[in-house]
């Protein structure tokens, strides 16, 4: 049995006149590149196999970027881009091309987030950016660590952190965020993902950047080298409370897309901008686990999806 979709996520273009964004929610997007996903999906909906695999393959590591973003763990990630996948595979026929593809199952990705009911450690425990920064500022160790991995464990620390700080926001300013700040999509595209009108999705988004960047202009020294938090001070305050685990970094050693930046080259980006948002922006181009991207090809041929066959 498919799983039951709300009305945003049934019709994605549903409420595009009441939000104010006309027929063409992405002008950008050349009549070519509409046809060629048009005829994607026309052969997906009609069942065939490689079709389904090739909008899959598309969509994976993306949607599983923007799980990532928003349940901060890569396990919890996976199991909602699973999910995530599924409607939008099962619900294609509903594309009607009035965005790209993958900002149609942004939509339906931002939808199923935005309500899981499955909280992260930080939102059960109500924690503030503030508490964050003065649980930062305990344990921080006076010189760098120095022990085996030094530079790994650092780049976890970074990375652990700066997921973490998104998961003090609430949902909606997360979201935005994300969408604004960490993928770069311009208003109008944002807004028809969250189903708001575009002046609604700056202020949104504006409030959420001013929060963000308070805390790490007062907090982070690769934000502001005057701020007091280094992440090679935190690494062995991280090890003793289990938050990094030195023999298999989360972050620092997941698999990225192909071609797809790597923590290295996306450290070097950060360096580069220098602005409180690329601490957040820049982590590598994480790709969804291929275990459980193979988990889903199992259950699209497995006969729960009728408008497939």
């Amino acid at each position: 049995m498919e799983p039951e979709l709300s009305q945003s996520e049934q019709d994605p273009a549903a409420d595009v006149t009441r939000i104010g964004l006309g027929d063409d929610v992405e002008g950008a997007v050349t009549a070519d590149a509409r046809a060629r996903e048009r005829e994607l999906v026309d052969r997906a909906i009609a069942g065939d196999g490689a079709a389904i695999s090739d909008v899959v393959r598309q969509l994976q590591d993306p949607l599983y970027r923007l799980a990532l973003r928003m349940v901060w763990r890569p396990a919890e990630a996976e199991d909602a881009t699973q999910e995530i996948l599924l409607r939008v595979v099962g619900n294609l026929a509903t594309w009607r091309g009035e965005a790209k593809l993958l900002t149609w199952a942004y939509r339906i990705g931002v939808n199923y987030l935005l309500n899981l009911k499955r909280q992260t450690p930080q939102e059960a425990a109500q924690l503030s950016l503030d508490a964050y920064r003065e649980g930062l500022a305990d344990g921080l160790a006076a010189e760098d660590y120095r022990g085996p991995e030094a530079e790994v464990l650092s780049h976890e620390v970074r990375l652990n952190c700066s997921q973490a700080m998104l998961q003090c926001l609430a949902r909606d300013e997360r979201v935005a965020f994300v969408l604004g700040e960490v993928f770069e999509l311009g208003s109008t595209d944002a807004a028809w993902i969250l189903g708001i009108t575009a002046s609604a999705y700056r202020k949104r988004l504006e409030r959420a950047k001013k929060r963000i960047a308070t805390f790490l202009n007062s907090t982070c020294g690769v934000a502001n080298p005057e701020a007091f938090c280094r992440c090679s001070r935190r690494v062995d305050k991280a090890l003793a409370l289990g938050r990094v685990d030195p023999k298999q970094p989360v972050f620092a050693r997941h698999a990225v897309s192909a071609g797809g930046r790597t923590v290295k080259a996306a450290e070097e980006q950060m360096i580069r901008l220098h602005d409180a948002a690329a601490v957040i922006r820049v982590h590598p181009d994480y790709a969804a686990p291929q275990a459980k991207m193979d988990a889903i090809a199992g259950l699209l041929h497995s006969g729960r999806f009728p408008l497939l066959d």
